[in-house]
């Protein structure tokens, strides 16, 4: 009975097993039968996961922000302030919603390189990490701007290209110093790059934080990997150990025949002992993922695009930036994803996979391959910008390219570009206030500087070439001599050469063009003092006299042109008959009336007559001398003068002033035209500043110019840049200058240049520099070979090395040899030269015609100073 009720109880109790079980063999069957369902309701699931999880990525991704870091000249970071970036990075890649896909979760990196600049290093991140991003970490060297939308056009060829770490998984990539910089290779790639030609290189470097869970899982997969690995080399021992080796089966059967051929043999049997798997190690086997303590472990995707509109251009681009990547290849490196069969690339840039390439490029979403994990410090060359040990190339964003005729542009040499193929730059003319080129003689200082000012006088400016040797000028005439510019051109040649010399005139206290007399005697004053080395203290007897004449004879010069009779003037070499002749000077000073003030009318009357006999001989020895010289007393004894530095600013005359040498005659002939252009150049503050005309004063061989005027050549680099007027200056030694010239030179300077020369002599500018380039390195240049430091958009361009423009090749097609004799012609008629016996002639009868006009006006004006009270 018992048995019966326990058969039953399992009869039941067996029956929703079986049931549950027939059940299930079923749906298996059913579902072998139409695993199209299956398979397609998989499928639909993994497509509307996915449709639901790029909607979120797309909303996720439209608020992104962009940072703009611009590297100072003098940015050098430690391996502890990018480390610093780095996390802040890595930090800023997780400030999204909650809900945001992992692939939304990240920031990026971009280096451009379109033109704009040697390449461009730009951050992008999600819109609310945009405080944490801003974050500094770099200091004062580097500074960031918000980063503007970047809309590139169209270009005909563009290929693409994302790399993977390849190698040993779990390898970290070299470890690349930081100088020279890491990302020279880069730069090096895209230094040729030409805006003009469509190019463009940009790589995009995503940094992603990984969940644990991930990580963990890698983690897995490697010791999984190992083991496997382990258990098939002990496997393949077996195998070795069963077949071929020393305690395989075979190995012991031989053993054993051996034993029953040998007699009293012993028997030497051993055991075999199939081998174990090794026992994996963690540390070797994880590698860089086995601890995550000492730096942060990150997912990285690497994308580059290049672009161009000439076939070809793109894909070598490519395979530089590729070559660039090189650098970082250790153990482990970066490498193309992809495939290759033949002629055929299955890589990115195929249309498989475009589409999935242009989504993360577009929407800045990161899906990195499983094997692209590094840490922090494996990326130290791509999280900054170019540092001070990058040697960036010079784009035509940084120094534009000389256009022949373009009035903004003032060439300054030809740079060679990392491909080896030259352009002419050249910094722009509103920003190039002052220049100072220094070098050794026949370094080619003057030769780049006559390039420069041919180049602006074609363009349609004024300038003024001082030349104390006169050989600038047959250099430079050949290429002036066109048509429409020998109407500006004028030549004021002081030498005096040729068997009918002809010289050009100049009054430096001639009134006919109404200047301010007060600051016609403090000029002319001023230059004598400085060419003479006077002062209150050492020469002050003569200070006053010659102001006291000049003051007299400016007034007499405005007399004469208010009575329509300018050709009366009195000139300098008249100062001697006013202060020699007792009845000159009483007509000069009834002539003067009002010209003259109470306190040097009462000097004269009451003073003079004091002095001893020799007290004016200090004054007139200087003028005896310039009278002496036929060239400078046809030069300067001309009442009414045509040389008028003022009207060639207004009118952009293109003067050469030649003079005579560097004699101590010349020397203050060189003063005073120095001191006429300073007065002439603050006299334009009549003009509007929209209507001030710039000119360019060109001194050659500053060293024998300053010599004469120090004060008066420091003044001109201080103040003239405000009237619009910019000043250039060559010597071979900046130590022999003045000190007041000197400092101004250095210190308003906008472009600095030198050529080869003695170390001593390159120091000084080498110093302004840093040191680099080092003066040896200056020092060993080769000929017509310059470094110098412009500015450009309000920041300085390098020291950088051109070679000096030669006039033969860069102005070779506005050679015109055959006009020279046309444009001497015109140059000399517009300086108003004439020959010079008549004018040292007319010179000696000047005299006569300023005493008769003194005479004829004296007696009105002495009656009209008797009616003053003027005795």
């Amino acid at each position: 009975m018992e048995s019966e009720v326990l058969a039953l109880t399992g009869t039941v109790a067996a029956g929703p097993v079986v049931d549950a079980v027939t059940r299930l063999v079923a749906a298996v069957t059913w579902l072998g039968a139409h695993w199209y369902v299956l398979a397609g309701t998989v499928a639909l699931t993994a497509v509307a996961v996915e449709a639901v999880v790029r909607r979120l990525a797309v909303r996720a991704s439209s608020q992104r922000m962009a940072l703009e870091l611009v590297a100072g000249r003098h940015f050098e970071p430690s391996l502890e302030e990018i480390f610093r970036h780095g996390l802040q990075l890595v930090r800023a890649s997780g400030a999204v919603p909650w809900w945001a896909p992992q692939r939304a979760r990240a920031v990026q990196v971009r280096l451009r390189a379109d033109g704009s600049a040697p390449l461009r290093y730009r951050i992008e991140g999600p819109a609310s990490a945009e405080r944490l991003l801003t974050i500094n970490a770099f200091g004062p060297d580097v500074t960031v701007e918000t980063g503007r939308p970047i809309s590139d056009k169209p270009r005909k060829h563009t290929v693409r290209a994302e790399f993977v770490l390849r190698g040993r998984p779990v390898a970290p990539l070299r470890e690349v110093p930081l100088e020279p910089d890491p990302l020279q290779p880069l730069v090096d790639a895209v230094s040729d790059l030409s805006a003009e030609l469509g190019d463009l290189a940009e790589i995009r470097l995503d940094i992603q934080q990984a969940p644990r869970w991930a990580l963990r899982l890698r983690r897995r997969q490697l010791m999984a990997g190992a083991q496997q690995a382990a258990r098939t080399e002990a496997q393949r021992s077996g195998r070795w150990m069963r077949h071929g080796g020393p305690d395989s089966v075979l190995a012991h059967l031989r053993e054993q025949l051996t034993e029953r051929t040998t007699a009293g043999a012993g028997s030497s049997r051993r055991l075999f002992v199939p081998p174990t798997p090794r026992r994996v190690d963690e540390a070797e086997a994880l590698g860089k993922l086995a601890n995550d303590g000492d730096a942060p472990l990150v997912r990285v995707q690497l994308l580059v695009v290049c672009q161009a509109d000439k076939e070809g251009l793109a894909q070598a681009r490519l395979a530089r930036v590729q070559s660039g990547l090189d650098v970082f290849g250790g153990r482990s490196r970066w490498a193309m994803r992809g495939w290759r069969l033949g002629p055929w690339r299955v890589g990115a840039d195929h249309w498989l996979h475009r589409s999935h390439f242009e989504r993360r490029w577009d929407l800045g979403h990161c899906q990195p391959p499983r094997s692209n994990w590094v840490r922090m410090e494996e990326l130290t060359g791509l999280l900054k910008p170019p540092t001070v040990h990058c040697r960036l190339p010079l784009l035509v964003s940084d120094l534009p390219t000389f256009e022949f005729g373009d009035p903004q542009l003032l060439l300054q040499g030809a740079y060679r570009r990392p491909d080896g193929r030259e352009r002419l730059v050249a910094t722009y003319a509103d920003e190039t206030f002052f220049e100072v080129g220094v070098g050794k003689a026949g370094g080619g200082k003057t030769e780049r500087a006559l390039a420069q000012a041919i180049g602006w006088a074609h363009a349609g400016g004024g300038l003024m070439f001082v030349d104390p040797h006169r050989d600038s000028w047959p250099r430079a005439a050949t290429f002036l001599a066109h048509e429409p510019l020998m109407e500006r051109v004028m030549l004021v040649d002081l030498n005096g050469l040729g068997n009918a010399p002809t010289v050009s005139s100049w009054n430096p206290i001639g009134m006919q063009h109404g200047p301010t007399p007060h600051e016609v005697v403090e000029a002319v004053t001023d230059a004598y003092a400085s060419a003479l080395g006077w002062d209150d203290a050492t020469a002050p007897r003569a200070i006053t006299i010659l102001t006291a004449a000049l003051a007299v004879l400016v007034a007499v010069n405005a007399a004469a042109c208010r009575a329509k009779r300018p050709e009366d003037q009195a000139t300098l070499f008249h100062v001697r008959a006013l202060v020699t002749d007792r009845r000159f000077r009483e007509d000069a000073l009834a002539v003067a009336g009002d010209g003259i003030d109470e306190e040097t009318r009462s000097w004269w009357q009451t003073v003079f007559p004091t002095l001893p006999l020799d007290a004016c001989a200090v004054l007139l020895n200087p003028m005896v001398r310039l009278s002496a010289n036929p060239v400078t007393r046809a030069f300067l004894g001309q009442p009414v003068g045509v040389y008028n530095i003022r009207a060639a600013m207004d009118s952009k005359t293109v003067l050469w002033v030649c003079p005579g040498g560097s004699g101590p005659t010349d020397r203050l002939l060189t003063a005073l035209l120095a001191r006429d252009l300073l007065c002439a150049v603050r006299s334009r503050r009549d003009l509007p500043e929209n209507e001030r005309v710039p000119f360019r004063p060109y001194f050659d061989e500053l060293i024998t110019l300053t010599g004469s005027a120090p004060e008066t050549i420091a003044a001109m680099f201080e103040d003239f840049r405000k009237y619009k007027v910019h000043v250039h200056g060559m010597t071979q030694l900046l130590a022999r200058l003045p000190a007041p010239v000197r400092l101004s030179l250095m210190q308003n300077a906008s472009t600095l240049a030198t050529t080869a020369g003695s170390m001593s002599a390159v120091e000084p500018v080498t110093a302004e520099w840093g040191g680099n380039p080092s003066p040896e390195r200056v020092a060993t240049m080769e000929r017509f070979s310059h470094y110098m430091s412009m500015n450009v958009r309000g920041r300085r361009v390098g020291p950088v090395q051109v070679r000096g423009p030669h006039l033969d090749t860069v102005f070779a097609a506005q050679a015109r040899p055959r006009q020279v004799p046309d444009l001497e012609k015109a140059a000399l008629a517009a300086a108003g030269a004439r020959p010079l016996t008549e004018l040292t002639d007319h010179a000696a009868t000047q005299l006569e015609r300023v005493s008769a006009f003194l005479t004829e006006h004296a007696p009105a004006r002495l009656n009209l100073s008797k009616e003053k009270g003027y005795q």
